[in-house]
């Protein structure tokens, strides 16, 4: 089951461990940033030093005035919110295709949330929370891809969900170099049971996609398939679901497996659902009965390794564990 990975193209704040551009002149060394390196194409930018502000520098902050946020330098009383803007619509307007974001958490340029909003420069306490200005644009024209802010990624289950939107995106997003309807094929049919642990629903309307009964042009198939493909994965996986992809697999070891060993697997499975293994436990065990019963199919079915197992890491923040 060895499979040759693309790099999806990533964007990352700049100060997660490749510039010391945050205001104090720090940087920070995430884990999980400098883990992907050798596996994605990394895009960065600071918005901060990209309008002109130096390092180190007065720190900012984000101020609601009159139903509308500004942007403002707290030691200088600078307003930048016209600079920031333009540098925000320039910026994203230039950008290729991403296949995800990893933004700095409550910056009042990349936050997506959680980001402190004062009713003033004088007051100390924030107001409320919301999004930083490059945050804000970021999810407003980059809605369907996976972005997420370093803290976020700490949680396992989030992580992983972001992993597999990544590098299936990646994958497709090749793919879409040469749009030949029979590498659409085999793209559907290697991810039928990564999109079956997804969506269902979207999983038969991807399939009729890749029919074509009304003998559509490629190019117009690759845009609708693009379209869903973004919906299916948009949501964590389901508990439910998962362990769904993973019974329909042991059907096809119906007859080989011995009862212990059914036993064993539905085990398992038991102690998936109740968060007591991850599952990468009953996937790795489903593994073994590929490669010992040469189950030539499920081989290439990217759920079982949707991608480079290097990147899997069991350590968890504990906070937000959840596939609802």
């Amino acid at each position: 089951m060895s499979i040759n990975f693309p790099k999806p193209a990533i964007f990352s704040s700049r100060c997660l461990g490749f510039d010391r551009c945050r205001w104090n002149g720090e940087i920070i060394r995430d884990r999980f940033v400098e883990k992907l390196k050798p596996y994605v194409s990394y895009i960065t930018t600071c918005p901060e030093s990209e309008i002109g502000l130096g390092v180190p520098r007065d720190p900012v902050r984000v101020v609601s005035r009159n139903n509308s946020y500004m942007l403002m330098q707290l030691n200088t009383e600078k307003d930048l919110t016209e600079k920031m803007n333009a540098f925000v619509s320039d910026y994203i307007a230039s950008m290729k295709e991403v296949d995800g974001f990893i933004l700095k958490d409550r910056s009042p340029s990349c936050g997506i949330k959680d980001v402190k909003v004062y009713a003033g420069l004088s007051h100390s306490s924030p107001v409320k929370k919301g999004s930083g200005f490059f945050g804000a644009a970021v999810s407003k024209k980059f809605s369907g891809i996976a972005i997420e802010t370093e803290a976020r990624l700490t949680n396992f289950t989030i992580r992983e969900h972001f992993l597999a939107r990544i590098f299936t995106r990646a994958g497709f997003r090749k793919l879409k170099g040469k749009p030949l309807v029979k590498n659409l094929v085999r793209f559907h049919t290697e991810n039928k049971f990564l999109l079956m642990a997804y969506s269902q629903k979207h999983l038969k309307l991807m399939g009729n996609i890749v029919a074509n009964s009304k003998r559509k042009p490629a190019k117009e198939m690759f845009a609708e398939y693009e379209s869903k493909l973004t919906e299916a994965l948009a949501k964590t996986p389901k508990f439910t679901s998962v362990i769904n992809v993973l019974m329909h697999a042991l059907g096809y070891f119906a007859k080989k497996l011995k009862s212990e060993e059914k036993k064993f697997f539905l085990n398992t499975l038991e102690e998936y659902r109740r968060e007591q293994v991850p599952l990468s436990v009953p996937v790795n065990i489903m593994r073994s009965y590929i490669i010992r019963f040469n189950e030539g199919y499920l081989s290439q079915q990217t759920f079982f390794e949707p991608y480079p197992k290097e990147l899997t890491e069991i350590k968890d923040s504990g906070e937000g564990r959840s596939y609802k």
